[in-house]
């Protein structure tokens, strides 16, 4: 598994920490290993060269260079290559110019396969030359100095010697490596060893363990060293396994990148370990005009665009940034130690230089650009949630403003910290017992007969209690959680609509989508996967979406639009005389229904210019074939108004206030004795009660 932001292989700046550090462990890791080298004789190597045995060993010690076994899916914990068991068994049965040759050579080849960076395969070299070179000195303390004329093979009584001798090649690898990855990471070196040690020293006790039961059978039987790759093999595959679902469960399916998951445990760590002089950046980006792309050219292509940023991202951040995918268009950079929003704003015009390089894809070249929200740590949130939010309303600044960047400031923020926190209240809310569905009929103002039920959304805070909707639904609409919301009133509706349809009560339920949700392309197959599971028709379910939204040149394009009314999803224009329509946009709007806003319906007869406002709606929706439905009838006075003027349909506190499920159910059934009949709502008939 790649991992697309890893820049190990980027050259440290010279001079750097990072550049010091490797320069002198590859200075006096080569040293010790040309010294070693010294006192192997050409003859000596050349006689061990004649053996199978000295190539059976090469061979596998390449091959567990080649295949590491990687226990975590944290970059920081890296992996543990099954070559360490033959090395320490050459060591123990040959000594250590023999071990450190061959282990050189199964790194070059390594770095050969993998194409890694130079100054990376001299650090690796260096580091296994140093790490054997101490366990060769532990050995020597005890008086063991084995060499390829003079082989040894440890007894009972070395155990001791041996142990010792795997601490310190354990000990003195694990530090140098750890440290490289603290400079690169820039992370504090404590922080790393907790992280990766710990996950290898279980494979390392393993691996060397067994290392003296390979000398052992090297000694009486060479022929049958080959066996042990079956142990490591099951081993690789295990953890191999093992990584691939946790890699699964934090990474993005697309891109590779870490997705929310990973990003909140990444960001958790960065404010636990963040020091007072430093600051934590959270960076949201969101791609401009992607839709049109994807609209244009469709999702496989949209897809390539979106891992193409994915990759110009990763590239384009400092070591030890961690670039996530959100979903659809947005990605966010985690900034661990960031000097200040000056650095930090740096860092986004970097990412938006790289972006605006252009792509040419299907024969076409697309001029990319995003607009990017930060948030820094303490100065703005103290916590991921709020920098999340924070960076997202500074993000929305940049977009407005067309300014490409933004840093956040509190004094442009409408959210008050109150609003913040009914935020994290909703999000625990979304589906438990808080939230509940209520709904209120609809009904023909001629026949008295219900046409429907719209659902309406109901909270009730265990401490604040009932929250109005117009407090909390715009503030979902402005954060991840409205998705989250839609859903759980359509699988609830959908639900509720089964109870009554299969009981005998035909009443098409109506819910209200946002704009988000509508041009969502997953909303389309939600619906049609939850009419089916639950044995419902198409017009069981209408969804309800405000004059805005449909009438804007977006609607007509959106695929999600089109795949709703080829479901034969009954679309509602709700709201409608507070929005910019024209005949014409309105006429070739998909939709069977037009509700007119409450505004004007309640002013009826107290005001002559509400009053034709509201005939001429009307006439209009009649003059187009669509059904009129009034809202906010509330007295016998306006429904008769209503009447008059030929509007089909009113909703409102005149016939019953939104009721919850059960108490719809008993007002439903007390109307069962009306007959029956059926309206067109364009091409699906709905039926009435």
């Amino acid at each position: 598994m790649t991992d697309p932001s890893d820049t190990r292989d980027t050259p440290p700046r010279p001079f750097s920490p990072l550049w010091t550090f490797l320069t002198g462990g590859v200075a006096t890791g080569l040293a010790a290993l040309v010294a070693s080298e010294i006192r192997l004789g050409l003859a000596d190597l050349a006689d061990l060269a004649r053996t199978s045995l000295f190539w059976v060993l090469v061979v596998l010690v390449v091959l567990g260079e080649l295949r590491p076994i990687v226990v975590s899916s944290s970059r920081l914990a890296g992996g543990t290559a099954t070559s360490t068991l033959f090395t320490f068994a050459i060591l123990l049965y040959y000594g250590l110019p023999v071990a450190v040759l061959i282990h050189a050579l199964a790194l070059v080849v390594s770095g050969l396969v993998h194409r890694r960076a130079w100054h990376r395969v001299l650090f690796n070299v260096s580091q296994v030359t140093l790490a054997t070179t101490a366990a060769a000195v532990v050995l020597a303390a005890f008086g063991h100095h084995p060499h390829p004329a003079a082989p040894w093979v440890p007894e009972g009584t070395d155990i001791v010697a041996v142990a010792l001798a795997a601490v310190a090649y354990f000990m003195v690898r694990g530090l140098l490596v750890c440290g490289a990855v603290a400079l690169h990471e820039r992370r504090p070196l404590l922080r790393v060893i907790r992280t990766s040690i710990g996950h290898q020293s279980l494979v390392y006790a393993a691996l060397l363990g067994l290392a003296p039961l390979v000398v052992v059978v090297m000694n009486r039987s060479p022929a049958l060293v080959p066996l042990f790759v079956a142990p490591l093999a099951t081993m690789y595959f295990t953890a191999s396994l093992s990584v691939r679902r946790d890699h699964q469960a934090m990474h993005d399916g697309l891109t590779s990148l870490p997705n929310r998951k990973l990003l909140v445990l990444r960001t958790e760590e960065a404010l636990t370990e963040a020091r007072d002089d430093v600051r934590v950046g959270l960076l949201l980006l969101d791609l401009d005009r992607f839709k049109e792309v994807n609209d244009t050219l469709g999702h496989p292509v949209g897809d390539r665009l979106l891992q193409i940023v994915a990759h110009r991202l990763t590239h384009s951040v400092r070591p030890g940034d961690v670039v996530a995918r959100l979903g659809g268009d947005e990605f966010a950079v985690l900034l661990p130690t960031v000097r200040d929003s000056a650095a930090a704003r740096e860092v986004a015009a970097r990412l938006r230089v790289a972006l605006t390089e252009p792509v040419r894809l299907e024969g076409m070249t697309f001029d990319l650009d995003a607009s990017v929200g930060i948030a820094l740590y303490p100065d703005h949130a103290p916590d991921f949630e709020l920098l999340l939010q924070r960076s997202d309303v500074a993000m929305y600044f940049a977009k407005e403003g067309r300014t490409g960047v933004e840093v956040y400031l509190a004094e442009k923020d409408r959210n008050s910290p109150e609003r913040l926190n009914l935020l994290g209240d909703l999000r625990r809310a979304i589906g438990g017992s808080q939230l509940e569905l209520h709904y209120q009929p609809k009904v023909s103002l001629s026949s008295g007969m219900v046409e429907g039920v719209e659902a309406l959304l109901r909270w009730w805070h265990p401490e604040r209690g009932p929250i109005p909707p117009d407090d909390f639904i715009p503030l979902a609409e402005q954060s991840y959680l409205m998705r989250q919301i839609t859903q759980h009133v359509i699988d609830t509706a959908l639900e509720q609509a089964a109870n009554w349809w299969h009981a005998g009560i035909q009443v098409p339920v109506s819910v209200n989508v946002s704009a988000r949700d509508l041009l969502d392309p997953t909303l389309p197959d939600l619906i049609e996967a939850g009419l089916g599971r639950l044995g419902l028709p198409p017009r069981a379910i209408q969804l309800e979406v405000t004059e805005r939204i449909l009438m804007t040149d977006q609607a007509y394009t959106a695929d999600s639009v089109h795949a709703l009314v080829e479901l034969g999803i009954p679309l509602a224009l709700d709201d409608f005389g507070t929005g910019y329509s024209s005949l014409v946009r309105l006429q070739r709007l998909p939709v069977c229904e037009v509700k007119i806003d409450g505004s004007f319906v309640q002013r009826l007869g107290k005001t002559v210019d509400d009053e034709r406002i509201v005939r001429s709606i009307v006439d209009l929706v009649r003059s187009l074939g669509l059904r009129s439905v009034a809202e906010g009838v509330e007295t016998d006075e306006v429904a008769q108004r209503l009447r008059d003027m030929g509007c089909d349909a009113g909703q409102g506190w005149r016939f019953a206030e939104p009721m919850p499920a059960r108490e719809t159910t008993a007002w439903l059934v007390e109307r069962m004795g009306a007959p029956s009949y059926g309206r067109r709502c364009g091409s699906h008939e709905v039926t009435a009660l």
